[in-house]
């Protein structure tokens, strides 16, 4: 049985406490294109001081339903327990939490109006709805009853008595919309998705690192995979490393990279397109004995091939990333005076250097090794590694970090180079 709590403004407040002003802009985004639009628009003035008059969030969606109103604007808390900001899984679609978006406006204003329009059986209904951050816990709200022939779906939500600056939007909360959105405009890229801000398309193209496009063949069957592989320059909040299936530019289903979660700040997409998706059971592989009844499965040679290709593809492509980034590691280290103190130049030159080469190659094979660690862990971790190479105990350090971590037969071999 379950219980309805009467919960109050405040207590939406304390369950939302983890958005912010650029989570909260971000969430109207998702609720416009959860709403199937194609066009967000965002539109903002602000005043001789910098400080925002005006702020709005316009979708071309299906808007919103009137006969479901209750539904989409009750509160629908059953406790004050925070919620938790989180991503779908397996689907890049319904992205708002139970139309959660629509309550955080409180953090950057005080007045939001919801102006929809929604296509019913008899045509176009037009309504408004009303929230106040003092009542989030109540709306009100205006429909006409009358309905008109021709007409455009969509919502706008306008905020006022707002409480963030120009320099909020353009420093802080357009950046941060950027890393949000970026894969998914790729993802539908082809179907021209767009936020457009005070009349011009947001450029994601700036969190770009690396494009590439290129097809898979599988000869056995003809099956060819139409690939996009993105590297970003900065992580994508909630979404990680995926790759994105895709049969007719149609998502199926999502999932992780194997280099997902690796701590090496690799942030990357692929998107694979394929007609060999159209009837593709991406569950049936939960379990391994298990024989998709219709279509492929994760088991079939085309799958195993096709991960097989792009694991090593993104291999290679980290390589450069990870010898990068174990240079900026030693830097650090430098900075934080991470290294032992030696007693001379010659003593540096001859103990430093296989030590820096060590930890190099180390990094570069499992990132995770050095996150994480506060600056005592570093200066553990870093001088035993030293005091082992000094006492000529390297067969014992190859064992020491092949029990920590899975090497791969070549690179157990160029450790091996390193210590001999």
């Amino acid at each position: 049985m379950s219980v309805k709590v009467n919960i109050t403004s405040k207590g939406i407040q304390k369950v939302l406490k983890n958005y912010n002003e650029k989570q909260a802009i971000a969430e109207y985004i998702w609720n416009g294109f959860d709403a199937n639009a194609d066009t967000i628009r965002i539109d903002y003035v602000a005043n001789p001081l910098g400080l925002l008059e005006s702020l709005s969030v316009a979708d071309n969606g299906y808007g919103i339903n009137f006969e479901r109103l209750q539904q989409k604007f009750d509160p629908f808390f059953e406790s004050e327990k925070s919620i938790q900001i989180v991503a779908p899984k397996h689907t890049s679609k319904m992205h708002g939490r139970n139309g959660v978006g629509r309550l955080t406006f409180f953090t950057f204003a005080h007045d939001a109006v919801w102006r929809t329009s929604y296509k019913t059986e008899q045509g176009y209904q037009q309504g408004e709805i009303k929230i106040s951050t003092g009542g989030l816990n109540s709306y009100s709200h205006d429909f006409t009853e009358t309905t008109h022939a021709i007409g455009e779906t969509g919502t706008t939500v306008a905020f006022s008595n707002l409480k963030i600056s120009v320099q909020d939007v353009e420093e802080t909360v357009l950046p941060f919309l950027i890393n949000e959105f970026c894969w998914f405009i790729e993802l539908n890229k082809h179907k021209n998705y767009a936020i457009i801000v005070n009349g011009e398309a947001l450029d994601f193209s700036s969190n770009v690192k690396i494009l590439e496009e290129f097809n898979l063949f599988y000869p056995d069957s003809a099956v060819t995979f139409k690939v996009k592989y993105v590297h970003w320059k900065e992580n994508l909040h909630r979404e990680l490393s995926k790759y994105y299936f895709l049969a007719g530019g149609e998502e199926i289903y999502k999932d992780y990279t194997t280099l997902n979660k690796k701590s090496d700040d690799y942030f990357h997409s692929i998107y694979i397109d394929s007609d060999f998706f159209r009837d593709f059971d991406f569950k049936s592989f939960e379990n391994e004995g298990q024989v998709a009844i219709f279509g492929a499965a994760k088991s079939s040679p085309e799958y195993r091939f096709l991960i097989k290709e792009l694991t090593e593809y993104l291999k290679h492509k980290r390589k450069p990333f990870l010898k990068e980034y174990a240079s900026r590691l030693i830097e650090s280290y430098d900075q934080d005076a991470i290294f032992p103190a030696y007693s001379s130049p010659t003593e540096t030159a001859q103990h430093k250097e296989p030590l820096v080469n060590l930890i190099k190659a180390l990094y570069e094979i499992e990132p995770k090794l050095f996150s994480s660690l506060n600056t005592d862990q570093k200066k553990t971790l870093v001088r035993l590694i030293d005091l082992l190479l000094r006492s000529g105990q390297h067969s014992q350090l190859l064992e020491m970090f092949n029990g920590l971590i899975e090497l791969e037969p070549e690179e157990q071999n160029e450790l091996r180079l390193l210590l001999n």
